[in-house]
């Protein structure tokens, strides 16, 4: 893109717009360079001119900050989760979920390892402890909106089920995927909706 097509496209951006854009283009630049990231690679990536980056931003430490800012938002995710057809079968809806809760925290982990071990130490880079639950309770309403189509064959309610759903599935992907015993995303939703017995459970 020209400096002259940026010209002409730029009155029509709103700087809400502007700074979305630039954030788009930078992430995947700040989750393989970390800090060390240039505007100038940014601006190439977003196909600006560097300056729009100081019109929208006031220094290139607020762009990694809004960069993790955004990686945290589960906007992304939710629109995910709520593309997964409801005519599934249960189990392949949950398994679809897993798949795209895991490129979530994927996408999270690249921008705050690479940003981390790049020494940005922000204190503004960390969500604020409600956002992060308003962002949990946000997911488990939607792996429950999965679930309710099977409400009358579920024992507990869909948002119950789904809290344990997500504990469940948080903790595994604390744990190396090659971790041996690691169970496969297909093993954790039988687990879950099945359990770890064979017998029936009127047998205790």
């Amino acid at each position: 893109m020209t400096r002259t097509s940026e010209r002409r496209r730029a009155p029509g951006m709103s700087q809400e717009q502007r700074r979305a854009m630039i954030v788009a283009a930078a992430l995947p630049l700040v989750a393989e360079h970390g800090t060390a990231v240039t505007t100038s690679q940014i601006a190439r990536a977003a196909g600006i001119g560097e300056a729009t980056i100081f019109r929208a931003f006031a220094d290139k430490d607020e762009v990694l900050d809004e960069c993790m800012a955004e990686a945290a938002r589960p906007d992304h995710v939710l629109r995910e989760l709520a593309s997964i057809p409801l005519d599934q079968p249960l189990a392949a809806r949950l398994t679809d979920a897993i798949e795209a809760l895991r490129g979530h925290l994927a996408r999270m982990g690249a921008v705050a390892g690479a940003l981390h071990s790049s020494g940005h130490r922000r204190p503004g880079a960390r969500p604020a402890p409600n956002a992060r639950e308003e962002s949990m309770n946000a997911v488990r309403d939607s792996v429950a909106e999965l679930l309710e189509p099977d409400r009358a064959a579920l024992r507990f309610a869909p948002e119950l089920v789904a809290s344990a759903f997500l504990g469940l599935l948080f903790t595994h992907l604390r744990r190396p995927d090659d971790e041996p015993g690691s169970p496969a995303p297909a093993d954790l939703v039988d687990i879950l909706l099945f359990g770890a017995r064979t017998q029936d459970r009127s047998a205790t």
